[in-house]
């Protein structure tokens, strides 16, 4: 890099070198937000560490760099990984005084002893039993969706299927009542906006508004389960918080609640969404499936290294430290794009390509890594097998809708098609009671 390919940049009460690569950083805009696989191939390339001025965040891109950062507690903290992305305007801050919203910390965002304490109390309610023992609940409500419009010929496989799927699954595991579930749905789709995304001012009051209608209903179910706990896991986390009300107290129930809900939805359903894109334009894997459903528990795997709905992640720096060979001072703000490493091809041979047969696939960062692995990576995983194993049988035929456009959320870690438009002929379907 020569002198004339950087401009300053104000870090931290210093300067830092951007060069035009990172200065044309923008996660919220065209071309990024359709492909950020061909921009980040660049930098992992010659750039693999960067200040974006457009963020104020060191931007770090390989595998290897990506995963020293989640196993380094000490030097990078987790608090920051919540915290909205635009500060809030004053407006906004009035709003969530009024709205009586408490953000706390829970599991992603905490760090130190009392993380590891907490995690250990809750990850023991999480334990793989429970989740193997939803797989019946799971396949019928995959099964009760794709009844809906398998003899139809056209469908959208985010609105009509995999929107709602995930959603009921982790209701199910909070102990919401499914009546109660278009609530819970409406704030997710609004949350990776007002966290990761660039709402203006009256976006962001908005969604504080929203925030504040969703808290409130976190503490009401939270407040019925604390009467009535049931064989769920929130009330589950109840009984520790009841064992031990200085560990996990009620505003930490409350956050816990809020923030599973959209996590279990959220994330599940992007998934899915690229995942059946990425499939039905690689032809070839997609029979493969279809002819064999024992290849599909690690093309899982590879779809969650391939095209994960979680892409970046976020830690902030409690020392100066550094990163590849660039220099990161003390309090910077440090976004992960494990998505990137993910196609990194120093781990990953051809990283860039969709391999179904992959055998390090499962080794992926799309859970994250370290002391903060994502506790329900198991039933995501879980859910994901179960609707490609049902897709693939009842629907092997379909096809993309040809000439639509993907659209994605303008947000810097959550990646997932809005829509994923299909079609086949249903005189073909091979379950002959799915035919019309």
């Amino acid at each position: 890099m020569t002198t004339s390919d950087v401009s300053p940049a104000a870090v931290g009460g210093g300067t830092c070198p951007v060069s035009h690569r990172a200065a044309s950083f923008n996660p919220f805009v065209e071309p990024y937000l359709s492909d950020p696989y061909s921009f980040l191939a660049g930098v992992r390339a010659e750039e693999p560490v960067f200040y974006s001025p457009e963020i104020d965040y060191y931007v770090v891109t390989k595998f290897d760099d990506v995963r020293m950062v989640f196993r380094d507690p000490r030097t990078f903290s987790a608090e920051i990984a919540l915290e909205p992305l635009t500060p809030l305007f004053p407006s906004s801050i009035q709003k969530v005084i009024d709205v009586g919203y408490v953000p706390g910390p829970v599991l992603v965002n905490e760090d130190g002893p009392i993380h590891m304490k907490r995690r250990k109390a809750i990850g023991e309610k999480f334990e793989t039993q429970r989740v193997e023992a939803l797989e019946p609940r799971i396949r019928a409500i995959v099964t009760e969706y794709l009844d809906k419009f398998v003899t139809t010929g056209s469908a959208d496989l985010i609105d009509d299927f995999v929107w709602e799927i995930p959603a009921l699954v982790i209701f199910m595991f909070m102990g919401v009542p499914d009546e109660e579930a278009p609530l819970v749905k409406q704030f997710a789709a609004r949350r990776t906006l007002f966290t990761w995304g660039r709402p203006t001012e009256d976006e962001q009051n908005k969604l504080v508004d929203e925030v504040g209608v969703y808290w409130n209903y976190c503490k009401a179910h939270v407040g019925r389960l604390l009467e009535k706990p049931g064989d769920d896991f929130m009330s589950d986390v109840i009984r520790v918080h009841q064992e031990d009300p200085e560990l996990i107290d009620e505003t930490y129930l409350y956050n816990t609640m809020l923030n599973f809900l959209f996590a279990g939805h959220e994330t599940t359903t992007g998934a899915s969404g690229n995942g059946f894109r990425a499939l039905l334009e690689n032809r070839d894997a997609w029979a493969q499936l279809c002819a064999d459903p024992s290849l599909i528990p690690n093309a899982v795997e590879e779809l969650l290294r391939y095209s994960s709905s979680v892409i970046a992640w976020r830690r902030r720096a409690k020392a100066a430290t550094t990163i590849g060979e660039v220099d990161i001072p003390e309090g910077a703000n440090v976004l992960l794009v494990t998505g990137s490493g993910n196609h990194d091809e120093a781990k990953f041979e051809d990283g860039e390509k969709l391999d179904i047969h992959r055998d390090n696939a499962y080794q992926h960062l799309a859970f994250g890594f370290g002391t903060h692995m994502c506790l329900g990576a198991p039933l995501a995983r879980l859910e994901m097998r179960i609707i490609l194993e049902e897709l693939t049988r009842r629907l092997p035929h379909i096809r993309l809708v040809e000439g639509q456009e993907f659209q994605y959320s303008p947000n810097t870690s959550f990646r997932g098609p809005a829509h994923v438009l299909v079609e086949w002929d249903p005189e073909a379907n091979p379950v002959p009671t799915d035919r019309p």
